[in-house]
C-alpha cells in the first residue's frame, strides 16, 4: 500500500506541474500587472543569458489574446456558430548583432507560437521561462547556420544590418471586452438571409457576422512596454449566380466598425442585398468581355483595391533589400511614378475618413513603434518606403510599420492608404475624358470599374513581376454616353506601366476596408482613393465554369419577410 500510495503521489505531483502550464481562459485570480511580470520574467531571462558565450542582444515577449464570435448561415437559417478564445505567446530573440544576427535571410515561414495563461504571474513566468530557453538554443544554431552561409556568399549590396534600434515607449489603452450577443447576431443572420429565398437565380448565399477583439502585451529588453486592445466587427454577405453558358457570377458586400452599433442599420443592408440580387439577375444577361486594351474608369473603391495591390505591396520596405524580390520601385526613389498632382500616404493614426471607419489603425506595431504618418508619393514623386525595425539602405529606422498576425514573424505591411489629387476633375468630366481617349485611340468604347472583390500582385524576380484584380461589376461606356454591363473579365499588368498611364483623378472618393494576407498572416487594411483615369489597360477572360444552371428548381421555400417573425433584441 505505501509503495502504490508513493506512485500516487508522484502522479498527482507531475499532473499538478502540468496543469501549471496550461492556458486556463478565464478570469484573473489575483491583482496584477500583465505587462510588468512579462517586463520583469525577460529583464531576469536577459540578464542570465548574457552569462553564455552567445548571449541576446534583443528580446521580446508579445501575448496576443483574441475572442471571437461568428455568426454563419444563409437562406434566413443558421448553419453554425463559432465562439473561440485564445491566448498565444510569441517571442522574438537575436543573438549576434544589429549589423548581423540569426534572422539574416529572413525568416522559414511561420513560427508556431505557444498556448499561454495569464492567469496568475507564476503561469505566465513559467511559460516565458521555457518558451525563452527554446527560442534561445534555436537562435544560436541559426546564427552558426547564417556565418556558415555568409562564406559561400558573394558580398551584399544592402549592408545596412538585420534590425534597427527603436525609441522606448510606454503606453497602456484599455483592455475593450468583446461586446457581442449571439442571439442579436443569429436574429440578423436570419433576416438578411431571407430575401436569397425569393430569389430562383440566387444558386448559393452566405450571411456571416462576427466580433473579435484583439488584446496584446508587448514588452522588449528595450524598455517598452505596450498594451492595446483593438475590437472589429464585420458583416459579410456574398451570393453568387450562374449564367447559362456556365460561368460562376459573384458578388459581395462587407461592412466594418470598431463597435456593434457602428455597424449600419437593418434597412440599409437590406436595401444593399436587394441592390445585389438585382445586379446578380442582370449580370446573367451581360455579355462577355473579349481579351481588350483601351482607357479605363476605376471608381474610388476600386481604385483602392488597385493602388493597395500594385503599389502599397511594392513599397513595403522588406521587399527592397530580399534578394529574390523584384524591386520595383527601390531604384525609382525620387523619380516619377504618377502625375505630378498625386500623393500617396500611410496614416494609421486616422481612425475614419468622413463617417467611415478605417480598419487598418492601430496605435503602436507590433514591434513596439509608435504609429507613424508616412508619405511615400509627393507630387507624383516617389520619396520613401513603410518601415518595419529591419533597416535597408536609406531608411535606418522604422516608420511604424512592422506588423503580423500571432505566429508569424513581423514585415513591413501597410495600414490606411490615403491616395489624394490636387485640383481633381468632377466625375462627369473624368467621364468625357475617357470618351474623348477612347475616340483618340479609335475604340468603340472605354471600359468603367464599378467595384473590385480582390486580387493578387507577384512581387518576387522569379516570376513575372505581374498583377491581376478581380472586378465583379464592369461597364462599357460607348462614346454616344450609354453603358452596358459586362461579365467575365480580369485586370491584368505590370506596376510600371500600368502606373505610367495613370492619368487623372476625380473628387470623389471610395473607400476599401478588408483584410491582407502576406508573409505575417491576415491583417486589418483600409485604402482611400478616388476614381482614376487610366489612358490604357489590359483585360483578360476571367476563368469559367463549364457546367450547365441547376435543372430542379431552389428547394428553399419563398417566404415573404413579413411571415418571418424574429425575436426582438436589443444590442
Amino acid at each position: 500500500m505505501k509503495r502504490l500510495a508513493s506512485r500516487l503521489t508522484s502522479v498527482i505531483l507531475l499532473f499538478g506541474l502540468f496543469l501549471l502550464g496550461q492556458p486556463v481562459f478565464g478570469e484573473q485570480t489575483e491583482e496584477f500587472d500583465v505587462l510588468d511580470v512579462m517586463y520583469e520574467e525577460l529583464q531576469r531571462s536577459f540578464e542570465a543569458l548574457h552569462e553564455q558565450e552567445q548571449p541576446p542582444y534583443y528580446i521580446s515577449y508579445e501575448i496576443t489574446q483574441d475572442e471571437t464570435l461568428s455568426v454563419f448561415g444563409s437562406y434566413g437559417e443558421i448553419g453554425f456558430v463559432s465562439d473561440t478564445s485564445f491566448r498565444v505567446l510569441d517571442i522574438d530573440l537575436r543573438v549576434g548583432s544589429y549589423e548581423l544576427d540569426n534572422t539574416h535571410f529572413g525568416s522559414s515561414g511561420r513560427r508556431r507560437s505557444t498556448s499561454i495563461s495569464i492567469e496568475s504571474p507564476r503561469a505566465i513566468r513559467n511559460t516565458l521561462w521555457y518558451a525563452t530557453n527554446t527560442r534561445y538554443r534555436n537562435a544560436v544554431t541559426r546564427l552558426s547556420n547564417v556565418k556558415s552561409a555568409m562564406q559561400s556568399r558573394v558580398e551584399e549590396v544592402d549592408k545596412s544590418g538585420d534590425f534597427a534600434p527603436a525609441p522606448t515607449e510606454e503606453y497602456r489603452s484599455e483592455i475593450v471586452g468583446l461586446q457581442a450577443n449571439q442571439e442579436l447576431f443569429e436574429a440578423k443572420v436570419q433576416r438578411y438571409g431571407l430575401p436569397f429565398k425569393r430569389a430562383e437565380h440566387i444558386i448559393s448565399n452566405s450571411v456571416s457576422i462576427g466580433g473579435d477583439v484583439e488584446t496584446r502585451w508587448f514588452v522588449n529588453s528595450d524598455g517598452t512596454k505596450i498594451q492595446v486592445s483593438e475590437p472589429y466587427y464585420r458583416i459579410i454577405i456574398s451570393a453568387s449566380s450562374k449564367a447559362e453558358d456556365g460561368m460562376i457570377l459573384p458578388r459581395y458586400v462587407t461592412y466594418a466598425s470598431s463597435t456593434v452599433e457602428g455597424l449600419p442599420e437593418d434597412a440599409t443592408i437590406l436595401q444593399d442585398i436587394e441592390s445585389l440580387i438585382v445586379s446578380l439577375e442582370q449580370m446573367r444577361e451581360a455579355p462577355l468581355v473579349e481579351p481588350y486594351t483601351g482607357p479605363a474608369i476605376l471608381s474610388g473603391r476600386a481604385a483602392g483595391v488597385f493602388f493597395h495591390e500594385i503599389l502599397g505591396h511594392r513599397l513595403e520596405g522588406h521587399r527592397q533589400k530580399a534578394e529574390h524580390e523584384g524591386q520595383t520601385f527601390k531604384a525609382k526613389l525620387g523619380e516619377y511614378v504618377l502625375p505630378k498632382n498625386f500623393n500617396v500616404s500611410f496614416d494609421p493614426n486616422l481612425r475614419t475618413f468622413g463617417s467611415t471607419e478605417l480598419m487598418g489603425s492601430y496605435n503602436y506595431d507590433n514591434q513596439g513603434v509608435r504609429a507613424q504618418r508616412v508619405v511615400v508619393v509627393e507630387d507624383g514623386i516617389l520619396t520613401g518606403f513603410l518601415m518595419s525595425r529591419l533597416p535597408m539602405k536609406g531608411f535606418l529606422s522604422s516608420n511604424g510599420h512592422g506588423r503580423k498576425n500571432y505566429g508569424f514573424p513581423v514585415v513591413a505591411r501597410q495600414s490606411n492608404m490615403f491616395v489624394e489629387v490636387e485640383d481633381p476633375h468632377s466625375p462627369e468630366e473624368l467621364q468625357e475624358m475617357l470618351l474623348e481617349r477612347v475616340r483618340e485611340q479609335g475604340k468603340e468604347f472605354g471600359l468603367y470599374f464599378d467595384d473590385i472583390h480582390g486580387g493578387f500582385t507577384i512581387t518576387q524576380r522569379t516570376l513575372p513581376n505581374a498583377f491581376t484584380v478581380t472586378p465583379v461589376v464592369v461597364y462599357r461606356l460607348y462614346t454616344d454616353g450609354h453603358k452596358e454591363l459586362v461579365r467575365g473579365v480580369n485586370l491584368i499588368g505590370t506596376p510600371l506601366t500600368t502606373f505610367s498611364r495613370v492619368e487623372a483623378g476625380a473628387s470623389d472618393y471610395g473607400i476599401f476596408n478588408g483584410m491582407c494576407g502576406a508573409e505575417s498572416g491576415q491583417i486589418p487594411v483600409s485604402a482611400v482613393a478616388p476614381s482614376i483615369l487610366v489612358s490604357q489597360i489590359e483585360v483578360q477572360k476571367a476563368s469559367s465554369s463549364r457546367g450547365r444552371p441547376p435543372i430542379l428548381p431552389n428547394p428553399v421555400e419563398s417566404h415573404s419577410e413579413s411571415s418571418f417573425h424574429l425575436p426582438h433584441v436589443h444590442p
